[in-house]
Parts: structure tokens; sequence; C-alpha cells
């Protein structure tokens, strides 16, 4: 009896781990394990950040999941990994670890970086 707990346990441990990781797109293996992984992310970091400004309707949660996966994926084919990974960073150290937000702020990094300043 003590083994089943133990077993369910652990599953609910790491199934909750998994919900709270965030997935880099840089080293990503594409495999379902690691889909899921990303699934899981998006999906309770979308509903924490919509429950935190009251806007945690299934509609919305949807669309906003939809509009991470698209960005994650988007973000698999980047090139410019150090770029990214700079990126990555300072979204995530002020709380913005979405992958909606981490690709446009690649974008905005990216288009300033091949600018300079000019007569």
């Amino acid at each position: 009896m003590k083994n089943i707990f133990l077993v369910i346990g652990v599953i609910l441990f790491t199934s909750n781990l998994f919900a709270q990781s965030f997935v880099n797109p840089i080293s990503f293996v594409d495999n379902e394990l690691n889909k899921q992984k990303v699934i899981s992310f998006i999906k309770k970091q979308v509903k924490d950040d919509c429950a935190a400004i009251g806007m945690d309707d299934p509609s919305t949660l949807r669309m906003m999941e939809q509009e991470n996966l698209n960005a994650f994926k988007e973000l698999i084919k980047i090139t410019n990994t150090s770029l990214l990974k700079d990126v990555i960073k300072d979204c995530c150290d002020i709380g913005m670890c979405n992958y909606a937000t981490i690709l446009m702020m690649y974008k905005e990094q990216d288009k300033a970086s091949k600018k300079s300043l000019e007569w």
C-alpha cells in the first residue's frame, strides 16, 4: 500500500514539475515528451498570467495558449542563438517568461542590431 502512494506521489510531483518548467527553445529536442512539456508550461504560464489580471475565461486562455505555442515553434527555428539566449534571460529575469513575449523581444532586438545611427 505504501508503494502505491509513493508511486502516485512521484507521478504527481513529476507532472507538476513538467507543468512549471520553462522549456528552452534553443536546446529543444523534437519528441513527444518535450512537446508535452512545452504544452504543460504554456498552459500553466498562460493560466497564471491571465488569472492575475482577471481574464482567465476559456476563450482568452485558448487564444493566448495558441499564440505562445506558435511563438515557440518560431523560436526553435532561430539561428542567432546568442541573441536569443540574451533575450530569454532578460525576459525571464523580469517575470515575462512566455514565448510570445520572448519572440516579440527577439524580433525587436534583431532588427535593432542591424541598424546604426546615421545622419
